[in-house]
């Protein structure tokens, strides 16, 4: 591996580490300021009811795309942004200094959307979001809405690939729905074209695919279809990831879509707050007293899941990035919950 895609590779376990970490944090205080969303956490039922609201979304972002309604997508990921952060920010400063924060976030996305705001907003949404879902999703329910949406992304991108033009549409938006992961200090998220971004490929020799709905390139293109989708929570799209670059051997960045980050740890922050105490007492990492065991393997299972994505997605096709990842997730939790000698059955949260 080269070093700049090593360098890459890092960056993005980063982003994903920092929404880890930050969603962990913001557990004990979101519950103590009463933002639980939902009144019964360990009614299933909530998570269909997300996915179904999910699927909608997904649709309605699709349509907008197709009509030229782009300034409409373009309003609702930064209200979406400025609610999430002031969230975050809300139990971090005074009330008038969050929601001045939050206008500023938004701002700023408007009118310096490069690739470092792009990445700070979107650690800030990825780990209020996890946070707050985390929180409203019971262990049960937060294992049915990680297990529905990795069958969807998988479906969406391998089967209906309707998830490859909604991350070819929301990309050209440059907002926080993907993380973005450069590869060369010179790279600049504003003069990338989306087309390009899409296809990982240079000039005249990125060519459409008909057939299977991939972006194809010929001569010195990346690779066919480097865009995968998948339910993002934090705004309910995604672009999935990609990369970007002249050619296979140098890529300017990497795209990873924000609900790549999100849906995982979700799982974690579940199961720092919902498993007994007595069970699964914190493990006394300063800063950081939500952090337990089975949610230390549920991170190390998704950072499993997150290196093998980006194996198979550097040699060069579309790939899912949530049955990977969330399957990790939900592996690693059950193996630190059974190890702290949890009862499977108080495990699956039943």
């Amino acid at each position: 591996m080269r070093r700049r895609v090593a360098a890459g590779v890092g960056f993005a376990a980063l982003l994903f580490l920092l929404v880890q970490l930050g969603a962990l944090a913001l557990v004990p205080t979101f519950y103590e300021s009463g933002y639980q969303t939902v009144e019964d956490p360990s009614d299933p039922t909530n998570s269909l009811i997300y996915i179904g609201a999910i699927i909608v979304a997904t649709a309605a972002m699709l349509a907008a795309f197709k009509f030229d309604l782009d300034w409409i997508v373009r309003g609702f990921v930064v209200l979406a942004a400025a609610s999430i952060a002031w969230y975050v920010f809300s139990v971090l400063l005074p009330p008038l200094a969050a929601i001045g924060a939050s206008v500023a976030l938004a701002a700023l996305l408007v009118v310096h959307p490069e690739w470092y705001v792009i990445d700070a907003a979107g650690v800030l949404m990825g780990a209020g979001a996890a946070g707050l879902f985390g929180i409203s999703f019971g262990l049960l329910p937060a294992i049915v809405l990680l297990s529905v949406l990795a069958v969807y992304d998988a479906i969406s991108v391998y089967g209906t690939e309707h998830m490859l033009d909604l991350a070819s549409g929301v990309m050209d938006l440059k907002l926080p729905v993907v993380l973005v992961v450069p590869t060369t200090l010179s790279y600049s998220l504003r003069d990338t074209n989306a087309a390009e971004t899409v296809a990982g490929a240079s000039g005249d020799d990125a060519d459409v695919a008909s057939d299977d709905g991939d972006v194809a390139g010929d001569g010195d293109a990346a690779g066919d279809g480097d865009a995968a989708g998948d339910g993002d929570v934090a705004d309910d799209v995604d672009g999935g990831t990609a990369h970007d670059g002249a050619d296979e051997d140098v890529r300017d960045a990497f795209f990873i879509g924000l609900g790549d980050a999100v849906m995982p740890t979700v799982m974690i922050a579940s199961a720092a707050f919902f498993l007994p105490a007595s069970l699964t007492p914190s493990l006394g990492v300063p800063w950081l007293p939500a952090l337990t065991l089975p949610a230390l393997t549920a991170m190390i299972g998704t950072f499993a899941g997150l290196f093998v994505l980006l194996w198979m997605v550097l040699k060069g096709r579309a790939h899912a990035g949530l049955p990977l990842l969330n399957g990790g997730a939900i592996g690693g939790y059950l193996v630190g919950a059974l190890a702290s000698g949890v009862p499977i059955i108080t495990a699956l949260g039943l």
